[in-house]
């Protein structure tokens, strides 16, 4: 089992009102302390695009390294991979995803592009004995796109494994997956690839995020990223909301009878560390009228009726 906490990056990336760096590092540490497997600790993107992560090489020069834990870091390309070896990273992750609007929207290239930007990365990875992960966005709905046809994602994770890459995460951008959505492509996806290679991610939009670990938990997969108190979103998923919680995780696994190794109470005393500084309506609905609320089966395209809760 491993819990991979996303907070500290795909957690704090959409947050507007700055979060000191003293505050993401004690978020980072006390995260450790809490028996989470790894820490997607930031991102070397340019802080033009994402300010709240403009502070990557400071977090990672002053937080203090637990052994055992895995601290990696989000690369847009060869120069934000050089500057997360530079900073200690021990893994690092590259992105595309299954819609080619998103691509476009997200990183201004198509999905060829996507790969094409990140060859020199897995390269330079390998060459440095680095793991790479592979994100695949919007891996059952996209806001602009609609519904992603799942042999089209299972097309995609080919071509990133055929480059070398060593994780695939097959991420819910919006949040509107549904587990018999997750069942279907994990059907397709795992005889093609060992269920350890795959990694979930999950958001919480239409609260069905527990339910899709669960699904995924069922398939074999063992690894599932979550982020301390629901935290994230993403500014190219209009209306998204929070990732899938890690306490909310833990006591989901922890219902069946598996023993995570998470204290629950240690990560509310990690985020009690950025929480002064975050928004109080960082978990709620997509907007009315929101490309993520339209995604919805159920959306008039004008007010948010709530009917997503029935298929939960």
């Amino acid at each position: 089992m491993r819990i991979v906490e996303v907070g500290p990056r795909d957690g704090l990336q959409n947050e507007t009102a700055p979060v000191p760096t003293a505050a993401k590092v004690a978020f980072v540490d006390a995260l450790a302390d809490s028996g989470v497997n790894e820490i997607e600790v930031s991102a070397f993107v340019s802080p033009r695009w994402v300010p709240q992560l403009g502070d990557a090489a400071d977090v990672f020069a002053a937080i203090a390294r637990r052994k055992g834990v895995t601290y990696s870091a989000l690369v847009p390309n060869r120069q934000g991979f050089d500057l997360a070896l530079a900073a200690g990273a021990h893994k690092v992750a590259v992105f595309t995803a299954a819609s080619e609007t998103f691509n476009r929207k997200n990183i201004n290239t198509s999905i060829d592009g996507s790969i094409d930007r990140f060859l020199p990365i897995v390269a330079a990875a390998v060459d440095a004995g680095l793991p790479v992960r592979g994100y695949v966005s919007t891996a059952f709905w996209c806001a602009f796109e609609g519904h992603i046809a799942p042999r089209s994602v299972v097309a995609l994770v080919d071509r990133l494994v055929d480059v070398g890459i060593d994780e695939i995460a097959i991420s819910d951008t919006i949040g509107k997956a549904t587990p018999d959505e997750v069942r279907q492509l994990l059907d397709l996806l795992l005889p093609r690839l060992p269920a350890a290679r795959v990694a979930v991610h999950f958001h919480d939009t239409y609260g069905r995020g527990v339910a899709n670990v669960l699904a995924a938990w069922d398939h074999g997969i063992r690894t599932v990223d979550a982020s301390a108190g629901g935290l994230g979103g993403c500014p190219y998923a209009p209306g998204a909301s929070g990732n899938v919680a890690t306490e909310d995780v833990v006591d989901a696994l922890e219902a069946r009878g598996f023993d995570t190794g998470v204290d629950r109470q240690q990560l509310i005393r990690a985020l009690n560390h950025i929480d002064p500084y975050l928004k109080d309506d960082r978990r709620t609905l997509p907007e009315d009228g929101s490309p993520a609320c339209a995604a919805c089966q159920f959306s008039t395209g004008k007010v948010c009726c709530q009917r997503y809760r029935t298929t939960a």
